[in-house]
């Protein structure tokens, strides 16, 4: 079990500020964003990003930190935290969700009861993504 706490707590990817990707990114573990990214971002733990990161982006992970720019949705099984220095321009799936006060969220947001009720909502939002692109 020990082993299990210092795992979640290691950080499997760091893009720096500064530093551009373009491409999705798929990640092992907790991944922080203080740079730019555009493409999607597939994490199996933790996603922070940083109060200086720009991001045109889908975020999927277990829980999710924004203190930058997300332009995209975010799907997190457990949680997402969009900090006063936020601003989300897209539709956010979770479980639980804290938004503090002087950010700005533009988009859907649905809170789920159970994971399996955030696994149908999931799957419900990406068909109709898919749909509307054509």
């Amino acid at each position: 079990m020990p082993d299990k706490v210092f795992e979640n707590l290691s950080i499997n990817t760091i893009i720096g500020p500064g530093t551009f990707i373009q491409g999705d990114i798929s990640s092992a573990g907790f991944t922080r964003i203080d740079g730019a990214l555009k493409g999607d971002l597939v994490a199996q733990g933790r996603v922070v990003v940083g109060e200086n990161a720009r991001l045109h982006s889908n975020i999927t992970g277990t829980a999710v930190t924004v203190g930058g720019v997300v332009l995209g949705d975010i799907l997190a099984n457990e949680r997402v935290t969009v900090l006063s220095s936020a601003v989300v321009l897209g539709t956010i799936i979770t479980c639980r969700i804290q938004i503090d006060e002087g950010c700005v969220v533009h988009g859907r947001v649905v809170t789920c009861s159970s994971k399996e009720e955030w696994e149908r909502r999931c799957t419900e939002h990406k068909d109709a993504q898919s749909i509307r692109r054509g």
